[in-house]
């Protein structure tokens, strides 16, 4: 038997890292953007410990400055691309107002860590979305290239055949069939 479920992945690590620190007794506050506040100070054994529990579960504790801005930018890309009340803010503006650096740095840092641009993370980040929405919801491609703020349903079918190598409708197609199949493999 299959089945398919949805998920909200942030929601899904935030449980789990609450769980986790609570488990460890240390106390703590989560900022937005992956930040974890700590009041006091955690022993080597006990930051130690909760590196290991956590990682089986994919989730890092980041030691690296550059590393942790770069976590910081994607999250907040992320932030930026969920929240329909921000989709008119300008990406750098927003990037630079809530990270406190200039755009030119994080634009920088980014670059030199990833090998890829903020522009082109946001591109994939919505290509991404957009097949979440496509295979989750019961949006059109015109509510999808709004709801993602596209110009047009034509810029989001342009930037999802760059890079997926489909169109968004041939997408759709061949996961209904997927699922069709799953459902009903004898068709």
């Amino acid at each position: 038997m299959t089945f398919f479920v949805k998920y909200d992945f942030d929601l899904a690590c935030k449980t789990l890292l609450k769980e986790h620190l609570d488990a460890f007794e240390i106390t703590y506050s989560l900022g937005s953007m992956g930040e974890v506040k700590i009041k006091g100070s955690l022993s080597d054994e006990q930051r130690n410990s909760l590196a290991t529990s956590l990682k089986r579960y994919g989730i890092e504790i980041l030691d690296s400055q550059k590393i942790t801005l770069v976590e910081r930018i994607k999250n907040a890309i992320d932030e930026l691309l969920k929240d329909k009340d921000l989709k008119s803010i300008k990406v750098s503006t927003y990037l630079s107002d809530n990270l406190h650096y200039s755009y030119a740095h994080l634009s920088s840092i980014f670059s030199e860590s990833t090998y890829t641009s903020i522009e082109n993370y946001i591109i994939l980040r919505k290509v991404d979305l957009a097949k979440e929405l496509i295979c989750n919801t019961d949006l059109t491609l015109t509510e999808i290239a709004f709801k993602l703020n596209y110009s047009s349903v034509a810029h989001l079918s342009g930037q999802f055949k760059k890079t997926t190598g489909l169109t968004p409708s041939s997408f759709q197609r061949i996961m209904d069939k997927k699922i069709k199949h799953t459902v009903n493999p004898k068709t």
